[in-house]
Formats: structure tokens, sequence, C-alpha cells
């Protein structure tokens, strides 16, 4: 039998959100079986949240906190939307974003984190909620970025309260004007990132294997013209650049007049763009979808 330790009870207690006694009491019952323990707190009625751990949860919100010189920005997924108007979890994503400010977008630290007022961590209040309000959730990912002088502005596209909704963008804005006139260009920048998705900043940041497959793409769609090797090559160039204007956020069109280049706006400004992050909610999950219908009559034993 394996000894059960106060590491192993804090474990099992962050992941069902069972009182210590009885996580004590299920892993001396298990034998120090982490699995095994976590069913039995399951059959005792005890485990409230590890019975939700492997449903989906593409829901919930993205926070943004600001400080100067810096600004954060964190997704909490659950698996309602209901739970996003939820006013305790609004203020676990508020406070979860302001932690991020202080200890950095590494998940681990945050979730090792104080959470404020509960004499928890942040990852012991995320199991408490789960337990509480009844659905799996998670924090999923968290960013920082900071400049030495200059500002970090976070733009938040339909807030459902400042700070917090489903679109959020930082941009870092590096320069010597005033704070308020970069935090201007820099909630500018959002609105333009939020609406046109780019993906790299410069051209030198754009995915190398990205690139290659667009060129590849690009090539046989000018084979196919007939035109000679050295036509091909410079009509994949031409297209190439369209390319980059696409998906490079420096060399897109700025939406708010149609026509300038968004590297031309930051350097009339005298500025300089440093970093910025897109976080669009639930991006990248893949949602669980199902017959409804075919699910009532596979419960209840009909078969086609």
């Amino acid at each position: 039998m394996a000894e059960v330790t106060a590491g192993m009870v804090k474990d099992l207690r962050e992941r069902t959100g069972a009182g210590m006694m009885d996580c004590k009491k299920a892993l001396n019952e298990a034998g120090g079986d982490m699995e095994a323990a976590i069913d039995w707190l399951r059959k005792k009625g005890l485990s409230a949240a590890a019975k939700k751990s492997g449903r989906v949860a593409a829901e919930g919100l993205v926070g943004v906190a600001t400080a100067p010189n810096r600004a954060s920005m964190v997704e909490v997924n659950a698996e309602t939307d209901f739970v996003a108007r939820n006013e305790t979890f609004q203020g676990f994503v508020e406070a979860v974003a302001r932690i991020a400010l202080d200890v950095g977008d590494n998940l681990d630290a945050i979730k090792a984190a104080a959470f404020p007022g509960t004499g928890r961590t942040v990852a012991e209040e995320l199991t408490h909620m789960v337990a509480t309000i009844g659905e799996n959730m998670n924090i999923r990912r968290a960013v920082v970025l900071h400049v030495q002088q200059g500002a970090v502005a976070a733009y938040m596209h339909s807030a459902v309260k400042p700070g917090l909704g489903k679109i959020g963008v930082l941009a870092a804005v590096a320069g010597p004007s005033e704070t308020s006139v970069l935090e201007t260009l820099g909630r500018q920048i959002g609105m333009h990132v939020a609406a046109t998705r780019p993906d790299a900043l410069d051209v030198d940041a754009v995915d190398p294997a990205a690139l290659e497959r667009e060129k590849a793409v690009l090539t046989e769609q000018a084979r196919a013209s007939g035109k000679p090797e050295a036509i091909i090559e410079k009509m994949v160039e031409g297209r190439i650049r369209k390319y980059y204007e696409e998906v490079v956020l420096l060399e897109q069109v700025w939406v708010h007049d149609g026509e300038s280049r968004v590297r031309a706006v930051v350097k009339k400004a005298g500025a300089s763009l440093t970093g910025f992050a897109r976080y669009h909610l639930g991006e990248g999950i893949e949602k669980q979808t199902g017959d409804f219908a075919a699910e009532v009559a596979a419960a209840a034993g009909v078969t086609a």
C-alpha cells in the first residue's frame, strides 16, 4: 500500500472539490491510487468536480487587466454561455487577469497563486466553483505584454462589462509620446486586430511552414496559366506580397480609413508596435455536436 502524503491529499482535493478529510479517507481506502480514490468519492457522492472534468468547456469569458506599461489577458472557459453571465464567474475571471499581471502568463504560476480573500489558491478556487456552479471550467491560456516606455492598451469587443467579453486584444505601443496618446492608438489598433485577425506582427514573424504552404499553392496556381517559369516566379512574388497584406498586421490596410498601412499609421504617431495578442473565446476548441433524437433513441434501446 502506497503511503498517503499531504501532497496527494491536496492534489485529490484540487481535482474533486471534496473536503480534505474525505480526500484523505478516499486515498486510504484506495491504497494511495488516485483514480480509485476519485471513484470512491464519486460513489459516495462526495466528488462534485471529477464528474464534470471530461466535459467540453468552450464558452466562458476573455478578461483583460491593465497597469502602467503592461497588460494581461486570460481566457477562462465554462460549458455554457449562461455561466458567463454569472457574477461569481465574472469576478473569478477579473481576479485571474489581475493575478496574471503580477505573476506572469505561466498557467502553473497563476494556478498556484493565492486567490484573494479565500485562503485558497487559484486552482483550488476554480475547483470550488466547478463544485458549486456545476459546470466544468478551466483556465485555458494567458498572455502578458509590457513595454519599457509607452503603453499596452486593451480592447474588448462587445464587452459584457468593462474588461470582460468574447474577443479581447492587447497592443503594445512603445514610444516617447504621452501615455494617453499611445493608449488611444493602442485601442484603435485593438479594434483593427479584432476585425482583421492578423497572424503575425511583421513579415519576419510569419510562420515559415505556413509561408511555404502558401508558396506551394500559389506556384501550382501560377503554373496552371502555362506561362514560363521566370514569369511564374514573379507572379508568385506578387501574390506573396498580397498574402503578407492579409496576415501581417503592420502590412494591413488600416480599417479606420481604408487607405493607410498600419505601419504608416504607427510611424506617423512617432511610435512602434512591439507586440499584440488576440483571444477569441473558444477559438480552436472542438465543440461536441450530436443528434439529439438519435441520443434519445439510443438511450431507449431503439435501433434503426
